[in-house]
Formats: C-alpha cells, sequence, structure tokens
C-alpha cells in the first residue's frame, strides 16, 4: 500500500508534525488523477441532501460571501470567470474511489475522520487566508493551487468585518508552496493558511475532527440523562440550621460533585463516544436494504470470491475495556454491540478497512453469533456485498 507520508513513517509523522507544524509530502500518491471531474461536483452540489457552498472573494462589494447549497444550473451561469470556490461536503459518502483513500490515512484512528470535501476553483478561485481548529490532510487531485501557510491563530486573531467566514485580517507567510496532483499538505489545527487557484483545480481536504470541551460535555450528559430511568433527587436528610438562610452550605456543593461524579465511569463512556462518534454525518447515508438477505444466501456468497465494503457513509470502531477482560464493544453508525472476546478477531477486521476480503471475513467467522452479527450489518445496510 501507498505510505501517504512520503519517506516518513507514520510514527515520525505523529511524533514531529501531529498537532505541530505543516507537512509538505511530494507525490504522495504518484500519478494520482481526480477520481471525480468540475462537472460531477457541479452536479452533486444542485443534490438536496449534499452540504455544498459557494465561496466569491467579491460579491457585490461583499468580501469573501458565501452561497449555500443546494445550486441549480442558472446558479452557476451567474458566476464570475474566476475569483471563486466550490465546496462539497462528504464526498467519500457517496463516491466509493474517494472512500478508498481513507484507507491510505488509517494510522489515524476511525473516529478522528470526518470526511471528504472537495474543493473546485477556477483561476484564482480561493475561501480566503483563514485557519480552522482542525487537522487536515491538502490532497491536490486535479491543476495547480498555491498554499500559503502562516502564524498560530486563535480566537483573539484580528478577522475581515462583513463576512461569517473566519477570515484573517492579517496574515503572516511562513511557507509558500504550489501543490500539483498527488501532492499533499498536512495542516495542524489553528495555523493560518492560504490556498489560491493557479488556475481550474480540485482540491480534496481530509478532514479530522476533534469534539470542543463544550461539545463532549453537553452530548455525553444528553447521553447520561437518556440512560436514567428512575427519577432521583437531591436529598439532604441531615440538613442543619443555618444562621444565615442565604448561604449555600459547601456540604450542598460536595453532595453535587459525588452526584455528577457517579455518572462519570470508563464504561458509560465508552457507550457514549463510542455511538457518538460512529453517528453517520446524515440520516439519509445508511438505510436497510429493502430485499434483505436470508441466511442461505449469505452463506453461498461467503463461499465465493468478492468482497464486503463499508457503506460508504458508515463508521466503524471497537473499544475493548480495560476492567472487563472478556468484552469487546462495537460501534458502528451510533450503533452499540457489546460482543465477547471470542469476537475480537472478526469485529477487528471489520473496523480494520472499508474492504474486506469475503475470505477473510469467512475465515474469522466460526460461530453462528458471529454470521447473525454479518447479516444484520449487511440487511441494515452498514455493509454491502461486492462481486470480485
Amino acid at each position: 500500500m501507498i505510505n501517504v507520508l512520503g519517506s516518513i513513517s507514520a510514527e515520525e509523522f505523529l511524533n514531529e508534525y501531529w498537532q505541530k507544524k505543516p507537512l509538505l509530502i511530494r507525490q504522495a500518491i504518484p500519478g494520482f488523477h481526480s477520481p471525480i471531474s468540475p462537472d460531477e461536483l457541479a452536479g452533486l452540489a444542485c443534490e438536496p441532501d449534499t452540504e455544498s457552498r459557494i465561496v466569491i472573494e467579491n460579491h457585490n462589494g461583499q468580501p469573501w460571501h458565501p452561497l449555500h447549497g443546494p445550486f441549480n444550473e442558472t446558479d452557476f451561469k451567474q458566476l464570475p470567470e474566476t475569483h471563486w470556490t466550490l465546496l462539497v461536503q462528504g464526498l467519500d459518502a457517496v463516491v466509493p474511489e474517494v472512500s478508498d483513500l481513507l484507507n491510505l490515512f488509517r494510522f489515524i484512528p476511525n473516529w478522528r475522520i470526518d470526511d471528504i470535501m472537495a474543493s473546485y476553483a477556477p483561476l484564482h478561485g480561493s475561501v480566503g487566508p483563514h485557519y480552522d481548529y482542525y487537522d487536515v490532510f491538502l490532497l491536490q487531485a486535479q491543476g495547480k493551487r498555491q498554499w500559503l501557510t502562516g502564524q498560530h491563530c486563535d480566537e483573539n486573531s484580528r478577522r475581515v468585518e462583513g463576512t461569517p467566514l473566519r477570515i484573517l485580517h492579517e496574515f503572516e507567510t511562513v511557507n509558500d508552496w504550489v501543490l500539483e496532483p498527488g501532492d499533499m499538505l498536512y495542516l495542524p489545527p489553528q495555523i493560518a493558511h492560504h490556498g489560491v487557484s493557479l488556475g481550474d483545480c480540485i482540491t480534496l481536504s481530509i478532514g479530522l475532527r476533534s469534539p470542543s470541551h463544550e461539545q463532549i460535555l453537553s452530548a455525553y450528559t444528553d447521553h447520561v440523562c437518556s440512560m436514567i430511568t428512575k427519577e432521583h433527587h437531591l436529598d439532604d436528610p441531615n440538613l442543619k440550621l443555618q444562621t444565615n438562610s442565604g448561604e449555600i452550605n459547601p456540604d450542598v456543593i460536595t453532595d453535587i460533585k459525588n452526584i455528577i461524579s457517579s455518572y462519570i465511569n470508563e464504561d458509560s463512556i465508552s457507550d457514549w463516544f463510542g455511538q457518538y462518534s460512529t453517528e453517520p454525518k446524515s440520516e439519509h447515508i445508511v438505510e436497510p436494504l429493502e430485499e434483505t438477505f436470508d441466511k442461505e444466501e449469505l452463506r453461498d456468497y461467503l463461499s465465493e470470491s468478492g468482497f464486503i465494503r463499508w457503506n460508504e457513509g458508515s463508521r466503524f470502531s471497537y473499544y475493548q475495556p480495560n476492567d472487563k477482560s472478556g468484552q469487546i464493544k462495537l460501534f458502528y453508525d451510533g450503533v452499540e454491540q457489546q460482543l465477547c472476546r471470542a469476537d475480537e478477531p472478526l469485529i477487528k477486521l471489520i473496523c480494520g478497512a472499508n474492504q474486506i476480503p469475503v475470505k477473510e471475513i469467512s475465515d474469522k467467522i466460526v460461530t453462528g453469533k458471529q454470521f447473525d452479527l454479518l447479516l444484520e450489518l449487511i440487511n441494515g445496510g452498514h455493509l454491502y456485498l461486492e462481486e470480485a
């Protein structure tokens, strides 16, 4: 398999570059050709279930103005010849060839991967000098794009007024690179960057998400509340007389702290995070099969050659608790299944890559329960069968 990091090992990348500094990799994918054309991207941007935007550098006097899809043919005809960019999110969920690119990044945990966004731009197209709070690999797919990287930014960095985008008022160029097809640039969070098209070009952005503390606390507390089946209250049978009724006694704060702490444990957190991190980006991505497979049909398929693939928009992860040696938790598309360690080889195989040879998966199925799990994943639309 191709090493998209070039001459650098995954361990060296994680130690020296990950969330620390940019890295340019020339010919990360040698001879790479874009798996999608500009016309196909425009077509996807017209679909109601596709998240898309067009950013125009100067729109009737408004700087860096975003338009939101779905678009139509007239919208594209009215665009200027230069200085605009089309952004299409979630390309990996609809284009298998794009989804396959994610296998080159399995040195990053599955839960970290957000999606692959395509950026098409004519000459001088850009989304402006800005920064983000996530890691990203920028893979040049077609044409050339100039990338400038700059200073470290935060919420205090001055921004351009009159636009909802995080456009920087000042940019301090540190690196200046031109990327051609197959070249790739890694950018850590909060590093200023500015990409400008040098002609019709497509860039694929492999986005790596990381939830904010606000998102973690909000989502986890929602999960905990949904698990509470019996009504409990803050009880105080040993209430003492106070000299001033306006005081909140420190003992009350301690009691509340103990209540909160009682809901924080490895089992609860892993249940929540596994489900949270594997939820599909859209409810339309994973849908059960209309014509389901029965056991005999699946057995016949497993006796042949071919592959079992993830639904392009599906997410798979697993967790092995430290305190429960006989358990492994499988998470897929927001669903959790608690299995035993005997299922570990099958679970690791399913979670390890989006395309699995039938022979390999057949060898790992040793119990009827494991067979039923595979059948459930296929009929549920999380996996599908692909001929060799």
